[in-house]
């Protein structure tokens, strides 16, 4: 039940806090969710009930949740078009050594509670330096706030040893590089913009579809993987193994082949294993476990593939809305997955043909999406439906993309 509600908090979080992020800033809401997880996972270990301990765990899987996509959300804005993949790589990889190492303490330390609360103390620290982040300037400046990002832009230009190009920089040359963005921006969007025009609608149906069943048929199967028969810890640590590899492919064809290619084929490799695992006779066991962690790795590069692809498709001023919708459906998924393995009572096949068949026709669904490779990020919804509609997306090493000008990092041949 703990668990249930932690997953309701996250879905919560995904629906809220996405929003509020397109409103008040991506680094603000970074914050506010660092600082709900240190004071919640600090409360959660001294509840002296456990309808109180649930209620902790809901206000940390909501700020879990905010992390997530303010932290996504920050390395697409920030990072340039070459680099971005590597940053949301390393971020991908440290998510799976965190559930690597996880075991480990969790072994050192058999005291729930003294666990939670050694897992929740490092936030304060998170919290306390990432004061340092700076806003994100494509969001400041389509938030009318150009002076601010002009400062943020010049001190992450001498960050970068850039200090010339620093001082060239000026809010009127920042304002005319963004001229038409800011002369079709409306001030307020909300979820209704997602469905509003048809590129963007057609985005949103498929990601719903892709981020459900990613979601659905990971959890499904991180079900079946527990019938290995070995202890808790080890499970954690083949759970966090098996992304490795998977990761690393996903990561080549994501940065050579393309994300759409990648996203169909993770998805529809997945549900292929699945499927092929329920002809699978019992006794041959090393063989179903070898399919299921086959599947399981295809789905982790599927999620790492997701949160990248949905953020260079939306437009900066619902970017975060609409991540934080598809995270939404993901969480429903997770919340969904367990039900469906409650059905396997009956005819054993029947969740495998469930997850598998889902993850084949979300796959078949990505077709539809935008190539993002190598293009530059929208800024308005307009931008989405005109380039996408046309098929002749900016190249980010042909148009720099609105505010990126000044090169923050040190380029080379």
């Amino acid at each position: 039940m703990a668990q249930s509600l932690y997953m309701a908090g996250f879905l919560v979080g995904s629906i809220i806090l996405g929003r509020l992020s397109d409103r008040f800033g991506r680094r603000t809401l970074l914050l506010s969710s660092q600082l709900l997880m240190a004071v919640s996972g600090t409360c959660g270990a001294f509840s002296s009930s456990f309808p109180l301990y649930c209620f902790w765990r809901v206000l940390s899987g909501m700020a879990v949740s905010g992390m997530i996509l303010n932290t996504v959300c920050l390395i697409i804005e920030w990072i340039p078009t070459k680099l971005r993949m590597r940053a949301v790589t390393l971020c991908n990889y440290c998510y799976t050594f965190g559930q690597l190492i996880l075991p480990g303490i969790a072994y050192g330390i058999p005291d729930g509670r003294l666990l939670f609360l050694v897992l929740s103390v490092p936030f304060y620290i998170v919290f306390l330096y990432s004061w340092w982040i700076p806003e994100s300037a494509r969001w400041l400046v389509m938030n009318n706030k150009t002076d601010v990002a002009l400062k943020q832009l010049k001190r992450v230009a001498r960050m970068n040893g850039k200090k010339e190009e620093a001082e060239e920089i000026t809010a009127a040359f920042l304002k005319s590089s963004m001229e038409a963005e800011l002369t079709s921006n409306k001030g307020t969007y909300n979820a209704f913009d997602l469905f509003k025009t048809p590129t963007v609608r057609r985005i949103t149906f498929c990601i719903m579809s892709i981020w459900f069943s990613t979601s659905f048929s990971y959890y499904g199967l991180a079900v079946d993987l527990q019938g290995f028969g070995v202890n808790i810890y080890l499970i954690q640590l083949i759970f966090g193994a098996i992304d490795i590899p998977a990761k690393l492919v996903g990561v080549c064809t994501m940065s050579y082949v393309g994300r759409r290619f990648t996203q169909c084929a993770s998805l529809i490799l997945a549900g292929l294993v699945i499927l092929i695992n329920i002809f699978v006779p019992e006794d041959l066991q090393a063989v179903r476990v070898t399919l299921a962690a086959i599947g399981k790795g295809s789905l982790a590069a599927s999620f790492a593939c997701c949160y990248l692809h949905t953020s260079e498709m939306y437009p900066t001023v619902i970017r975060q809305t609409g991540v934080g919708f598809a995270n939404t459906m993901a969480r429903v998924g997770a919340i969904v997955a367990p039900m469906v393995r409650l059905s396997g009572d009956y005819l054993p096949f029947i969740p495998m043909i469930i997850y598998g068949g889902m993850a084949i026709l979300s796959g078949a669904s990505a077709f539809a999406l935008p190539e993002t490779l190598n293009t530059q990020l929208p800024d308005t919804v307009e931008d989405v439906e005109g380039r996408w509609r046309s098929g002749k997306a900016p190249k980010a090493d042909v148009i720099p993309e609105p505010g990126a000008q000044i090169p923050l990092v040190e380029q080379r041949p």
